[in-house]
């Protein structure tokens, strides 16, 4: 058996592709200046990688993220999940397939503050059409997985930062996604319980192989990912390599 880093094996191998940019650009253009943020970016996800993306302020991070959940399209380039062009999507089924492939979780909950823990989680799976009693059942065991049964009718606001961060994951695993994209899970959050909703998604990957990618200014959290990228001047690469 391999070093470990991140909780696994360094000779580990991993499931089957999943996720693929190739050439990813994107700017912005305001009045008649145009700014490039991503000028040519690649990067292939495998099913239960953990991977950290790494990289100064403003660099791209959270737009990367963006259009690999297709909540944004690239200017260039294409984003394949499970070989399902996103480019090629109306935006009736990119949503439909932002709910079933992809999870998400951002720095900030966006819960809806008057519905219940179990209520928020319950709602992809109904938005997908799912039956209520069905989706009310595995909502409460996302709720028990992330240590929230006894907060499953507790609303947003009587939830500590924590708790709702933990609500924002299970409501992300809520349609099995194929991959979850955390955008600064824990940049809302002081050292102590950013550390502990770390090790909840380190624990998600670990037994249910949970695919991750991670966006953060978390040198700690980066490290103990299997891999880390780096976006400098629009592009992305392997430091530790």
């Amino acid at each position: 058996m391999g070093e470990t880093i991140g909780g696994k094996a360094e000779n580990m191998e991993y499931g089957e592709q999943i996720l693929t940019a190739t050439g990813i650009e994107r700017e912005f253009v305001t009045g008649n200046s145009v700014l490039p943020v991503l000028t040519g970016l690649s990067i292939t996800m495998r099913s239960g990688e953990m991977t950290a993306v790494t990289g100064a302020s403003g660099v791209g991070k959270s737009t990367l993220l963006h259009i690999l959940g297709g909540l944004d399209r690239p200017s260039r380039g294409e984003v394949r999940i499970k070989g399902v062009l996103l480019n090629d999507q109306s935006q009736k089924k990119l949503a439909r397939l932002r709910n079933d492939k992809v999870g998400f979780v951002f720095q900030f909950h966006y819960l809806m503050d008057d519905f219940s823990a179990v209520e928020n989680v319950m709602m992809p799976m109904i938005v997908a059409g799912r039956k209520m009693t069905e989706a009310s059942d595995k909502a409460e065991q996302l709720l028990e997985r992330v240590g929230l049964i006894d907060r499953v009718m507790h609303r947003p606001n009587q939830l500590s930062g924590g708790e709702q961060q933990r609500v924002a994951v299970a409501r992300a695993l809520a349609n099995d996604p194929e991959i979850v994209l955390a955008d600064e899970p824990s940049g809302n959050l002081d050292t102590a319980t950013g550390d502990k909703l770390h090790d909840l998604l380190f624990h998600l990957n670990a037994e249910n192989d949970i695919t991750f990618l991670i966006a953060t200014h978390n040198r700690e959290l980066a490290a103990r990912c299997d891999r880390q990228l780096e976006i400098a001047d629009g592009k992305i690469r392997e430091p530790n390599l």
